[in-house]
């Protein structure tokens, strides 16, 4: 009996220093790791809107509604904030708007930094984050598909199968419809902030 409370002490100990080691180094990396990813996104805003000088951050306040559940009760609505960055030029003229868009698609989700101009048409886009499946729906990544979303605006965000402009990735075509929904959804989500800020 003394030898399995004694093996119990034993296994805890290191347990709880293996624990104690993983927190630390977890609290020295995830800054670095954190670091990276801001300026990951800044070098991709400037990517997918090169004609900026300057970037000034901006938010709108949106209401996110959730879906029904399966037994049909409304879940509760909660509001959410929608980022963007507004890009103006070397004589601090507004040239256009970046965001990041976001949605899961097949196996993860996928994030895109969108670039669009003062008329909310795309610019260019970049795939920022994505763990979809090799060989089909992490094909997103490649420039020749990136490059079909450029001069698209809010209705023209469609994929081929449902009628869109859009070319689906052969067998992703719930990547694409990811990626294409997510953007328009982003853009809706500008509209109404520019709106306000013309009335403004």
């Amino acid at each position: 009996m003394k030898y399995y409370i004694k093996l119990g002490l034993i296994l805890f100990v290191i347990t709880a220093i293996a624990s104690g080691i993983l927190a630390f180094l977890n609290g020295k990396t995830q800054p670095i790791i954190e670091e990276n990813q801001v300026q990951a996104q800044i070098n991709a805003r400037l990517d997918v809107l090169s004609a900026a000088g300057f970037f000034v951050e901006d938010s709108i306040k949106i209401a996110k509604k959730q879906d029904a559940n399966p037994l049909k009760i409304q879940k509760e609505v909660s509001e959410n904030w929608f980022k963007y960055f507004r890009g103006f030029d070397a004589d601090s003229l507004l040239i256009g708007y970046t965001f990041v868009a976001s949605l899961y698609g097949y196996s993860s989700e996928v994030q895109t930094m969108v670039g669009v101009d003062t008329n909310l048409v795309v610019k260019k886009i970049k795939i920022i984050s994505q763990a979809e499946t090799p060989g089909l729906g992490a094909n997103c990544v490649k420039e020749d598909f990136q490059k079909q979303f450029d001069g698209k605006s809010e209705k023209q965000l469609a994929v081929d199968k449902d009628g869109g402009e859009i070319e689906s990735i052969t067998g992703a075509t719930i990547t694409t419809r990811t990626i294409a929904n997510s953007i328009k959804i982003g853009l809706n989500h500008l509209s109404k902030s520019v709106e306000i800020e013309e009335v403004d």
